[in-house]
């Protein structure tokens, strides 16, 4: 699929109750906004500008750690206008597809992104709808009529369209007007719009008791995978070891391509293991020159960014150092600390322990170092 989306996240949702905005608001762990963000990336968008009010920049980093191929740029007084900078911040070709979407509808799939893309192939316009179920009544105060539903439709984001005829539409509409949605812009220009199925899931976020529903929703919609680490490293000429992304004095130095760290080599192939990633010597093969010496830190890193790439996170690590020497005792809350800044989770969740083997094997023999690692991580189902 090759489409572009848009991700308005300007408004102030008063309706919410008080506190953040509802796009910055958490849940299940992490902001309403990159659950959007994430599920359009994962739906195949090949770029998502997410349009923030100007106080929000630089909040918007920090929100979207480690997901790749998008960009915030500041939005207009109404949400036509936000739409419209969104727009002018796309990189796509008139004809590519974009899908703009409300950031308060947090459970957007691919699955969703493929019937909108499906229905675009037939119309100007795309967009996902619920049957109105309740009877519907007008009046103020005391009942005026009772309003048939035959006929009508909810609906809901993202809404689908083509670069250039979205912009065309808008530019027609009068300013003096505000939009209900986008479809409405493409309406007025003369464009048809198709009606495809909807989701009860692209529910928005906008009274508080929506939120208590999204959390239960969340957490269905979250699975826990395990990742094992092991690697080992022998003795050899030196006088420093790095272990847990800490440096040692010790009368020997272990032997590796890199700074040979026992325990985040393990811990990088955990973190890889659990997504499926493969192991570290595929994303840095010991024979490229690039990774002589090269500090191990830059590898976990490099595998919690995919992790984060695919919508996950570590929930929590334990690691085991096998040695004889160096004794680990007094560097273990250090390496604890470390190890909880490299994975972005508090330092509760990580835990160093050792152990020998009494003497038995190459462990035991003083020959080298080894390290096994277990992660657990949080990622979408």
């Amino acid at each position: 699929m090759n489409f572009s989306a848009v991700v308005v996240a300007a408004g102030s949702g008063l309706r919410a109750g008080p506190g953040e905005p509802k796009a910055w608001r958490l849940l299940g762990g992490k902001p309403i906004v990159r659950w959007s963000v994430e599920g359009l990336l994962s739906g195949g968008a090949r770029e998502v500008v997410v349009v923030v009010a100007r106080d929000r920049l630089g909040q918007v980093d920090e929100a979207l750690a480690g997901l790749e191929r998008w960009k915030a740029v500041t939005g207009g007084r109404t949400r036509a206008e936000s739409v419209q900078a969104g727009l002018a911040a796309l990189s796509g070709a008139r004809n590519q597809p974009v899908l703009v979407h409300d950031a308060a509808r947090p459970f957007v799939t691919r699955a969703h992104v493929e019937r909108l893309l499906a229905g675009l192939e037939v119309a100007d316009g795309a967009i996902p709808t619920l049957p109105v179920p309740d009877t519907l009544k007008r009046g103020e105060g005391l009942v005026d009529e009772t309003v048939s539903r035959d006929g009508l439709w909810r609906a809901q984001t993202p809404q689908a369209f083509r670069i250039g005829r979205l912009k065309a539409a808008y530019r027609r509409w009068p300013t003096s007007e505000e939009p209900t949605d986008d479809a409405a812009v493409m309406e007025r220009a003369g464009g048809q719009v198709a009606m495809i199925p909807g989701d009860p899931m692209l529910m928005k976020l906008t009274f508080p008791e929506d939120f208590l529903l999204a959390e239960q929703l969340a957490a269905s919609r979250r699975i826990v995978r395990t990742g094992l680490g092991i690697d080992a490293h022998r003795f050899g000429q030196g006088d420093v070891v790095w272990l847990c992304g800490i440096r040692i004095e010790h009368d020997l130095g272990l032997i590796g391509h890199s700074d040979a760290d026992a325990g985040l080599h393990a811990l990088t192939d955990a973190v890889l293991g659990a997504i499926g990633e493969g192991d570290i010597g595929e994303h840095f093969p010991p024979s490229d020159p690039r990774w002589r010496g090269a500090s191990s830190d830059q590898f976990l890193r490099h595998a919690v960014s995919l992790l984060a790439s695919h919508g996950g996170r570590v929930l929590n690590a334990d690691v085991t150092l096998i040695c004889e020497r160096p004794k680990i005792r007094p560097h273990r809350d250090v390496m604890r600390a470390r190890i909880a800044e490299l994975l972005d989770v508090p330092v509760q969740r990580v835990s160093v322990k050792a152990t020998t083997t009494e003497g038995m094997g190459f462990t035991g023999r003083e020959e080298g170092i080894m390290a096994q690692a277990v992660v657990s991580v949080e990622t979408p189902l």
